[in-house]
């Protein structure tokens, strides 16, 4: 396959524009170029892959030469799915950038306040229910008319 011109152009702008926007001090844009650099290199593998040719099945009668090669589409494959998990990533950290900078001076100490108040809550909640049963084991105890084992 002979490369494309508007393929390659194409490539060379969404580099351009990626790299430039992947420059921005934003996490949003930063996200936006990544997108944009990942499906360059998408087509740039694509533009590098070769002369498309027969499918990748050898059989009686197919010329060897004549196959096109898979493995630029297990790439292009690979890269989507890279690319993917990134983004995923990237979003999860936009997120919480911004659910920080909600919060303020405080940052995320707020849910953590909550969780040990409630924590102690609970916790002297078992002890006083500890005191209370033990107490109550030992009135049993108390009334019983037979004596401990010696």
């Amino acid at each position: 396959m002979t490369a494309s011109l508007t393929l390659v152009v194409l490539m060379a702008v969404l580099f351009g524009a990626g790299i430039s926007i992947m420059l921005e001090r934003s996490l949003t844009r930063v996200l936006i170029g990544f997108l944009l650099v990942g499906n360059a290199v998408n087509i740039l593998i694509y533009l590098m892959s070769g002369a498309p040719g027969l499918a990748p099945l050898l059989g009686d009668g197919v010329d060897p030469k004549r196959i096109s090669d898979p493995l630029p589409q297990a790439f292009v494959l690979t890269a989507i799915v890279i690319n993917l998990g990134i983004t995923a990533f990237m979003l999860a950290l936009i997120y919480r950038s911004w659910w920080l900078a909600q919060l303020g001076e405080k940052g995320d100490l707020i849910d953590d306040e909550s969780e040990n108040a409630e924590d102690a809550e609970d916790a002297a909640d078992l002890i006083r229910s500890s005191a209370a049963d033990d107490k109550a084991i030992q009135d049993i105890i108390d009334a019983s008319d037979e004596e401990a084992p010696r």
